[in-house]
């Protein structure tokens, strides 16, 4: 078996998350009770309400938390990767999971980075809407020919024929209205706060270059492979740069799964609340083994199939 880790994004979260971890595990008991954010993501995580746990400024360090905890109790019964990545938030979890990043610098980080995110929205007339049943080159045509009204781009490859379109909201209904008349099945506006992904989101990478100053980065126990060019680190990149690039840009996740199977990886372990990169995988490379864990009943069947021999 060859292993690796991959960690759910924003839009997975859901009220009560975490919960049944904290009832049954002490160590992620410990962890939750000893956070010292500006508010309890325990009560947020557990109780909501679900308006407040879908903002990013708390979205973000709810959903990284709860990646921690579970990731400690995956390595302490011997569930080691030997790489991992993230949809766009996931990725600092994919780094925590590396070594990269310790429980305090990851969980700050990722509270600074849904703050300034949402501050790089505050404003702006923005949307986002997920495409189905279009090739990339196809949409990449239909956001030229809605450029005219505002910034629009491709921000998520998420799997073959899944894609989201991201920007100013007039450019952003207009490339949909393209999309469609060029064969898309259909596209559906999401709930977010934000033009995520795009170059309107310079402001954020801006912040997150300056946080990045500030912190250590240690180096890598295994492979991540990164959102911005769905591949491992290459000989001229940095992680601060990467992350920087990471928030403004296309997440590429099609990519990011093409090359784990190019790599030989066999088996994921999606970590998170939902599904949701299961499905991906599933519809990009069925040949790779996948588990999520959800759930503390979720994490029991990883842990028992590992020690049952599957390594």
């Amino acid at each position: 078996m060859k292993l690796a880790f991959v960690y759910a994004g924003q839009g997975s979260q859901r009220v009560g998350m975490g919960q049944d971890f904290y009832e049954q595990y002490p160590a992620f008991r410990a962890f939750l009770d000893g956070l010292s954010l500006d508010f309890d993501v325990k009560r947020l995580c557990f109780e909501g309400p679900g308006e407040k746990l879908s903002q990013t400024r708390y979205t973000q360090p709810c959903m990284a938390a709860f990646a921690v905890g579970v990731t400690d109790l995956l390595l302490a019964e011997g569930v080691v990767p030997q790489a991992a990545a993230g949809l766009s938030l996931g990725e600092y979890s994919a780094l925590y999971a590396a070594g990269v990043f310790d429980r305090r610098t990851v969980l700050d980080t990722v509270a600074l980075r849904g703050r300034v995110m949402e501050e790089a929205a505050a404003g702006l007339a923005c949307g986002m809407t997920a495409v189905l049943g279009l090739d990339r080159d196809n949409l990449q045509r239909a956001c030229d020919g809605a450029s005219a009204l505002g910034v629009v781009q491709i921000c998520n490859y998420n799997c073959p024929g899944q894609l989201v379109i991201g920007g100013e909201k007039a450019a952003v209904d207009r490339a949909g209205e393209l999309a469609k008349e060029l064969g898309a099945r259909r596209c559906m506006p999401l709930k977010v706060s934000g033009p995520f992904h795009t170059r309107l989101m310079r402001p954020a990478g801006d912040a997150l270059r300056e946080h990045f100053r500030t912190i250590p980065f240690g180096a890598m126990r295994f492979p991540v492979y990164f959102n911005c060019t769905g591949d491992r680190m290459g000989p001229e990149d940095t992680i601060p740069a990467l992350l920087e690039r990471q928030v403004q840009s296309p997440v590429r996740w099609e990519d990011t799964i093409r090359a784990l199977e190019r790599d030989g990886f066999d088996t994921v372990v999606e970590i998170g609340p939902g599904r949701t990169l299961s499905g991906f995988f599933k519809k990009t490379a069925p040949g790779i083994r996948t588990y999520s864990i959800d759930t503390a009943e979720d994490f029991r069947k990883v842990v028992s199939e590992w020690k049952g021999g599957a390594q």
